[in-house]
């Protein structure tokens, strides 16, 4: 929508008087500083008919002031150099070597009433027995068996709740790289893979709607682990760390390149479970 020229002059006039009360910094100050005549922003500020100065000169305003060219033309409420507001919306976050450490938990917890859309590491941790999480975990752990069964319940019980709704998408060569045991899943015994695939399946039926799960093909499709937690956040997994987003733009872009991942899912969600049943049953377990 185009935007109203005298609105915006008159937007420009009010937040750059703003800006140089707040900083007690004079007519005078600002233009030494923006590198401008001080007659060019005595009539920005003053002129009977408000105007818009050109592209450098307010590039070279918003600068001076520390603020960003849109937030001065009324464009932006967010205020700041732009370097700030990068800053703002890209955090790093320290990752904890727990599935279900208490950032996590606090991030899905404030998305309640949203959906959550994940892209895990290797398999869903939401998925995972304490046995599973113990092998691919190991002593990161630096927990007893009971804490495990308890972390898992307590996030077993976030997902039942009537408003969840996540959404997991995960390569399908993930799932039967487990179920043949290759890297890290060689640590376990063949039995014991069938009973976790046999486990998984049955609380993917059991979570169904309210947990979703697609497999795609990752020889056509390719993603780095993140999570997507509502309007609000979304994280992208970079091993020790997180990057975290909190700006529109970014998240719309992370759920962009999720939907991406569902429209060419080769499993959908409601058939999830009968797939992993059908992993199990071609394979011979002895």
């Amino acid at each position: 929508m185009k935007q109203d020229k005298r609105l915006l002059s008159r937007l420009f006039r009010e937040r750059l008087a703003l800006s140089l009360a707040e900083r007690d910094m004079s007519v005078s100050a600002l233009a030494a500083r923006a590198g401008v005549d001080r007659s060019t922003v005595a009539q920005l500020l003053s002129a009977p008919d408000p105007r818009l100065p050109n592209g450098l000169v307010l590039a070279n305003l918003a600068s001076a002031l520390g603020e960003s060219a849109d937030w001065l033309l009324g464009l932006s409420s967010q205020r700041g150099a732009v370097t700030d507001i990068v800053e703002q919306s890209v955090q790093v976050a320290e990752a904890a070597r727990h599935p279900f450490d208490a950032q996590l938990r606090r991030w899905y917890r404030e998305a309640a009433g949203y959906k959550v859309r994940h892209v895990p590491q290797t398999l869903p941790d939401l998925l995972k027995t304490p046995a599973l999480l113990e092998v691919e975990y190991g002593r990161s752990l630096a927990r007893s068996s009971d804490q495990a069964i308890a972390d898992a319940a307590v996030q077993l019980d976030y997902i039942r709740q009537p408003d969840t709704d996540i959404e997991v998408a995960f390569a399908a060569h993930r799932l039967t790289d487990f179920a043949d045991g290759a890297g890290i899943w060689g640590r376990m015994p063949p039995a014991e893979r069938r009973r976790e695939l046999e486990q998984m399946a049955q609380m993917a039926r059991d979570l169904y709607p309210s947990l979703r799960v697609f497999l795609y093909d990752g020889r056509a499709l390719y993603s780095a682990p993140f999570t997507v937690f509502g309007p609000g956040r979304a994280a992208l997994y970079l091993g020790q760390r997180f990057l975290v987003f909190s700006s529109a733009v970014h998240i719309r872009l992370m759920i962009r390149h999720f939907d991406d991942l569902i429209r060419g899912a080769i499993v959908q969600a409601h058939d999830f479970a009968d797939h992993v049943l059908r992993e199990v049953a071609r394979r011979d377990w002895r």
